[in-house]
């Protein structure tokens, strides 16, 4: 394995080997400390243009698990159709995988998949870094090529429009199903199962794609990477729908921002982000606590939500928003993941009210 080295915007270096595709590449590091579910957070579309380090030591140990298309074009094991991270960074890769469900090693999956892994990093300094500092900008380059990587620009890039869809895809249409239009900002494979499992028929669409003259009984907007004010076209088109005050809406995590941003409210940047499968959150005005699943750099910020909304989930930890609700409409949004995949499914309950409404 090549000796690979991760510089940081700060000058700080971390060296390792290299045990992934290689390759020098940039991007936004940030950390996630779960300690599962390696497959499902490399194929989230929401990890586009980030080098996403593990905090949890061991990984690969498990494997990975075959890449198949279930009969309604969704993968049945992955979040999307490929690898959206830019790299991934741990401490321990475990040579061997053990995993009824495994087909091949986590280093074959990446070379095969053209990304880059780094083993033997201290992770744990790195996030100590991260958490002191804030996000920051990083290289991965090859010790034999020191001057080899691209210059890493996160900030203003629209890597929504990178990981949408290009045009209108259907499933499980019916004449007499209710119809939910799904605003594709980066969505998670397992949100769309979610719907599906609920019997709705779902209308993906592009994220600037002008949904207004479809006919359709409730609106999603979905997650998606990188920051919400990249996307007015999104939110313009979401303020046309908001104009029928009875229309179902339901966002979660890109979608709880640009609700709020539709909403009125101001969006800013968290220092390091939520990125774990144990954030705590309270359903404001109850003690009703849940463990969610979480990956996201920007919030909603509380103090700009206008008269007629208000915050709907509250961090335990941060105090930060994590989902808004409206007064007298029936929209609403998460910042977490209900859906998980990997990670705990406390409040996958919220499909079901989202679908109550339709």
């Amino acid at each position: 394995m090549k000796n690979v080295t991760l510089i940081l915007d700060d000058g700080s270096r971390f060296h390792g080997k290299s045990f992934g595709y290689e390759k020098p590449v940039a991007g936004e590091v940030v950390f996630n400390t779960a300690m599962t579910g390696y497959p499902e957070s490399l194929t989230d579309p929401s990890y586009a243009g980030q080098l996403m380090t593990l905090t949890y030591p061991l990984v690969g140990n498990y494997g990975v698990p075959p890449f198949s298309i279930e009969p309604g074009g969704l993968a049945t094991f992955m979040e999307s159709e490929r690898i959206h991270a830019e790299a991934i960074i741990v401490s321990d890769y475990s040579q061997e995988y053990s995993h009824w469900n495994a087909v091949e090693s986590l280093a074959d999956w990446l070379k095969r998949e053209q990304v880059p892994g780094i083993t033997g990093i201290d992770t744990r300094e790195l996030t100590k870094v991260l958490r002191e500092h804030g996000v920051m900008m990083g290289r991965i380059v090859f010790d034999d090529e020191p001057e080899s990587a691209p210059e890493a620009v996160y900030s203003g890039v629209n890597y929504v429009d990178k990981v949408s869809c290009k045009e209108v895809i259907r499933y499980n249409e019916g004449a007499d199903k209710k119809k939910v239009v799904l605003v594709d900002c980066g969505v998670k494979t397992n949100i769309i199962r979610c719907l599906l499992r609920r019997d709705v028929a779902v209308i993906r669409v592009p994220w600037n794609y002008d949904f207004n003259h479809l006919k359709f009984d409730g609106l999603f907007i979905s997650n998606g990477p990188g920051d919400p004010d990249t996307c007015d076209a999104a939110v313009q088109n979401i303020r046309k729908a908001m104009q029928n005050p009875k229309l179902p809406i339901f966002g979660i995590c890109m979608g709880n921002q640009l609700l709020s941003k539709a909403g009125g409210a101001k969006i800013y940047k968290l220092k390091y982000g939520h990125r774990s499968h144990n954030q705590p959150v309270r359903m404001v005005g109850t003690e009703r606590c849940f463990i969610t699943s979480q990956n996201h750099g920007y919030a909603v910020d509380n103090n700009t939500l206008g008269t007629d909304w208000e915050p709907l989930f509250i961090n335990m930890n941060d105090g930060s928003n994590e989902g808004i609700r409206h007064k007298t409409n029936p929209w609403f949004s998460a910042q977490f993941h209900p859906e998980a995949a990997s990670g705990p499914t406390d409040t996958e309950f919220l499909f079901d009210e989202f679908v109550k409404l339709l």
